[in-house]
């Protein structure tokens, strides 16, 4: 079969090597890919939100299914209109994006559905949050509704920081219309984690569960980012954790969506806080997560293409899904002054001095035509990733091999998977 993977990062690129590892798939194409994917698939000068030229191009090309990973077209709705044209496709629809799409329809379904999450209070209206933020104690939470590249939450140790952020999202409109609404919560304390399933609208079979790091720098300071690492699984996961997250989380959400009229079809990622209470929602997601993809997939035994197919097909309760009992870390190296303004086009070097079975996931990279070398061409560069018997063994054949991998400017946290 044919398969159009949707997007261009590091994620995107361990989707197309994973699903280049099943017997049923005859050739991948990418859109828009990186230099990592045009080692393995046909790159399509397509942008990830141009749905009606990726639907062109799958048509012409007698695509067989469609795997959509970032987050902005399935809000736009290209699961719908593919499933108009009758191109199977992985990805929730429209409808049931809007839990990751809208951060106050989430946080309403939660309240609704009594799904455990932070206690807060949503705003339309700028003045009524900002004298709601000048009543509370901190720290506290302030987020933006809509869709804002992972950057669109903030922490906030005290008042003015919080009264600071909101003025970025909602006055400054940082975020665009993502920042209509506001979304005002308390902290949880606990260890964060994210934690995935696969949905058909009526089965959830949960994945392995990761961690991510948001921070530019190492101890988690500095501005908030894409990630800038990963690890699965997570040191403090016990089978008791992972029933908790399935049975008052996942399960009820998926549930829930079904009795809303949005039934959910595809992976749901909750980004959760494991508190003493037990396990509550930060926020949801309606795709697979980057960094966590990176180290997840590796660990996936069976066929992600047949997964894939009993979602879209409805039949997830036929399958059975096997996992590695491995662990697996990911560090992002970013181009310098990531998350802010940065410059691409060096060369990246040692991409062939690694050992046999580290892998590299590639993202804001391109290949130079005249020359043949790998150049970036993005914020968060490349994730390079190592399995072991354990974290530790993991985290050591990553940071011994990472320092061979060498770009101006390149930075990446020294601490991942640092327990």
């Amino acid at each position: 079969m044919k398969i159009l993977v949707v997007g261009g990062g590091a994620r995107e690129h361990t989707l197309v090597w994973k699903l280049a590892q099943s017997p049923r798939v005859k050739e991948i194409f990418t859109a828009p890919g990186n230099a990592g994917t045009a080692r393995i698939a046909r790159n399509l000068d397509i942008k990830a939100d141009n749905i009606k030229g990726l639907a062109e191009a799958a048509q012409g090309k007698g695509v067989d299914l469609v795997v959509v990973g970032p987050e902005a077209p399935l809000a736009q709705g290209i699961t719908d209109h593919f499933q108009s044209l009758g191109i199977p496709i992985f990805g929730p629809s429209k409808l049931a994006a809007e839990i990751e799409a809208s951060k106050v329809f989430a946080r309403e379904l939660m309240q609704k559905y009594g799904i455990p999450c932070a206690r807060g209070k949503s705003f339309s209206d700028y003045a009524s949050a900002r004298e709601f933020i000048q009543q509370q104690t901190p720290p506290l939470v302030v987020k933006a509704d809509g869709l804002a590249a992972g950057k669109g939450v903030a922490v906030a140790d005290s008042i003015p920081q919080a009264l600071d952020f909101l003025h970025t999202v909602m006055e400054a409109k940082a975020f665009g219309a993502s920042g209509d609404r506001v979304i005002v919560e308390e902290r949880l304390v606990g260890k964060e984690m994210s934690s995935f399933a696969f949905s058909d609208g009526k089965t959830i079979v949960p994945m392995v569960s990761a961690c991510d790091y948001k921070p530019a720098l190492d101890g988690n300071r500095g501005p908030n980012t894409g990630g800038m690492g990963s690890f699965s699984p997570p040191y403090f996961g016990t089978p008791e954790l992972y029933r908790r997250v399935n049975e008052t989380i996942l399960k009820p959400t998926a549930a829930a969506m079904a009795k809303e009229g949005r039934p959910y079809k595809g992976v749901l990622y909750g980004g959760l806080m494991a508190t003493q209470e037990g396990p509550k929602v930060l926020e949801f997601n309606a795709r697979f997560g980057d960094p966590e993809t990176q180290v997840m997939l590796p660990l996936l035994k069976t066929d992600l293409v047949d997964i894939m197919l009993a979602v879209i097909n409805g039949n997830l309760d036929k399958i059975a899904i096997e996992w590695s009992e491995d662990a697996c870390v990911g560090v992002v190296m970013a181009s310098g002054g990531y998350p802010a303004g940065y410059q691409t086009g060096f060369p990246i070097t040692g991409l062939d001095s690694l050992d046999g079975d580290i892998l590299v996931f590639q993202a804001g990279t391109k290949r130079d035509t005249e020359s043949g070398q790998v150049l970036t061409s993005g914020g968060r560069v490349l994730t390079v990733v190592a399995t072991g018997k354990t974290l530790t063994e993991a985290r050591e054949r990553v940071y011994s091999n990472i320092t061979r991998i060498s770009f101006e400017g390149c930075h990446y946290r020294k601490d991942i998977a640092l327990v």
